[in-house]
């Protein structure tokens, strides 16, 4: 009976893979593997022992542990006994010097890094979506807004390119975060290696070493879990970015802005009781999801707070909090790469609202222009506001009034008043900034 919205809903079957109860045995069983193997190379087992483990312990089941762990009521060790009875004479060192933590903490390394290795992959996508749209609509000018209000010109290349940049920083968090991350133990029951002996850190190293991930310096029972909230607010952040980019698409998909609208089926159905609506449900969707993956940062934090040298509280809250997060920020990475690959500009519906307080918006250029020109600055702007509240409150155009304005006139003539008016003529470095991401993100990671 499925009951989670990731078992019917959400997810893509690669990450779901990651998180699967048998990839997680299967993990486990690759720690036990690697102990022993180092172990063998170390000389505190033999090494013939060493090898059957490894060619052998894979044919070990999770049925066979699920039985065992009904018996005994202890999850690693059903594990253990499982391997064991594969190994034959072998089996009598399989778990040898280590704590249940060094394994479980270990097997998270390893899906922790198959997680990263799907999303790396996932955030180049939609680096590379992101970036084809920002150097194709580098010269696409249209109305910047704040406080939702009408501004200065800017150009869809430049918010596209914005997005792209904010994506090639947590690209550039994951490489930098994966050290910290894909990490596993060896350090028995309280840390000091005490059942390992002098070699213990030796075996610790050649293990994460075998398994290819990194290898604590000093720990209790258990990894220390600010790695793991790095883990947490990193899907949190990359959540967040979506959720930037799906807002705005929605805010533009308004039907009084219109600007942009995602990708509509032929047979697609908007609502149920009204046939003409074109709802923007992509997008809505990643902001959703995006607060549940939020909501994982404050109990991944507490985690870490845990009595002495560990207690079992971080347990069930990892559980949840790994497969759910990450499975759910893979998600909405797919989704939202959809949405952009398939987004469409209404270029007639840019233009109107570009132009729809006929100049009004462009009064700092004249304001600019003023100050060139030698009026002082704070003059300047008194004067252009005056005319722009007026314009505003008697719908005249701007240029009519700042061309019978003295004041101006005395320094910019009519005629180039209206060139300064001209949106198109007011976007600055906008295109070789854009020009600029796109170069040097393509150049890093694609």
């Amino acid at each position: 009976m499925a009951i989670h919205p990731i078992e019917f809903r959400y997810g893509t079957p690669e990450m779901k893979t990651v998180f699967s109860e048998e990839h997680r045995f299967r993990c486990i069983i690759e720690a036990e593997i690697a102990l022993a193997r180092a172990e063998g190379i170390l000389g505190m087992i033999p090494r013939e022992d060493a090898d059957i483990i490894a060619e052998k312990a894979h044919q070990a089941s999770l049925e066979r542990a699920k039985e065992i762990e009904d018996e005994i009521h202890h999850d690693m060790m059903a594990v253990v006994r499982a391997i064991s009875e594969v190994c034959g004479h072998a089996g009598r060192w399989i778990h040898y010097g280590a704590t249940s933590n060094d394994i479980l903490d270990t097997a998270t390394g390893l899906q922790i890094r198959d997680a990263l290795n799907i999303l790396e992959n996932k955030l180049k996508n939609i680096l590379k979506v992101l970036l084809d749209r920002a150097e194709k609509t580098r010269y696409l000018v249209c109305i910047g807004r704040t406080h939702g209000q009408h501004g200065v010109p800017t150009t869809y290349g430049l918010r596209f390119a914005i997005w792209a940049s904010e994506i090639g920083r947590h690209i550039e968090r994951l490489i930098q975060m994966r050290p910290r991350v894909c990490v596993g133990q060896l350090t028995g029951a309280v840390g000091t290696q005490a059942a390992l002996g002098e070699k213990g850190m030796e075996i610790q190293e050649e293990m994460m070493k075998i398994l290819n991930i990194s290898s604590v310096d000093v720990s209790n029972q258990i990894i220390q879990r600010d790695r793991y909230a790095e883990y947490f607010c990193f899907l949190a952040n990359v959540a967040t970015t979506l959720d930037k980019i799906g807002i705005e698409i929605r805010s533009l998909q308004r039907t009084e802005i219109g600007e942009v609208e995602e990708a509509f089926g032929a047979k697609q159905v908007g609502s149920s009781t009204m046939p003409h609506k074109r709802n923007p449900i992509k997008s809505e969707q990643v902001c959703g999801l995006a607060r549940i993956i939020r909501s994982s940062v404050e109990p991944a934090f507490q985690n870490n707070t845990l009595w002495d040298e560990r207690d079992l509280t971080n347990s069930s809250p990892e559980r949840i909090l790994f497969p759910e997060a990450t499975i759910l920020t893979d998600h909405i990475l797919k989704i939202m790469t959809s949405v952009l690959e398939g987004l469409n500009l209404k270029e007639d519906r840019i233009r109107q609202n570009l132009t729809m307080l006929h100049g009004i918006n462009m009064a700092e250029s004249v304001m600019i222009e003023l100050t060139k020109k030698g009026m002082g600055r704070q003059e300047a702007h008194e004067i252009i506001r005056e005319k722009s509240m007026q314009a505003l409150a008697t719908h005249q155009p701007l240029t009519s009034l700042l061309s019978n304005t003295p004041e101006v006139t005395r320094y910019i003539p009519g005629s180039e008043i209206e060139k300064l008016l001209d949106p198109e003529s007011y976007i600055g470095t906008s295109v070789q900034q854009v020009e600029r991401v796109v170069h040097k993100l393509r150049t890093l990671y694609l």
